[in-house]
């Protein structure tokens, strides 16, 4: 079986959210400097440069969904009107902004959310 490569990038981005039915102080408006990681994976690398993507293709298009979220009240934000904003539902957001959207010959594998260093949600498909 040929082998893979996977490649993370990380990002970050500030934002203010409030979790609705929560019960407790995170019900209330607060904020958090959000870390991303993007994990995509390729079985083929480039012939002239021997890797598989360059890192700046795959943070450029990260960037681009995250200006979607970046310094806004995700609650307002038309995809969190209805949806919490939690770390799990950013993830998916972030995935489901992406997918399709990765350089060739990468394919997008997990999307991690974490509002600080200690805890992080994973959103994928399989």
């Amino acid at each position: 079986m040929p082998g893979k490569w996977k490649l993370t990038i990380t990002q970050d981005f500030s934002a203010s959210h409030q979790l609705r039915n929560y019960g407790g102080k995170c019900e209330n408006m607060h904020g958090h400097n959000f870390g991303v990681e993007v994990v995509v994976e390729g079985d083929k690398l480039d012939d002239k440069i021997q890797y598989l993507v360059d890192f700046k293709e795959i943070k450029q298009r990260t960037k681009d969904v995250l200006e979607k979220l970046d310094h806004k009240h995700l609650n307002e934000v038309e995809c969190f009107t209805e949806v919490n904003p939690s770390s799990e539902n950013i993830a998916m957001f972030i995935y489901k902004e992406l997918d399709g959207n990765m350089p060739e010959p990468v394919r997008l594998v997990e999307v991690s959310v974490s509002e600080k260093e200690s805890s992080k949600a994973t959103y994928w498909e399989e």
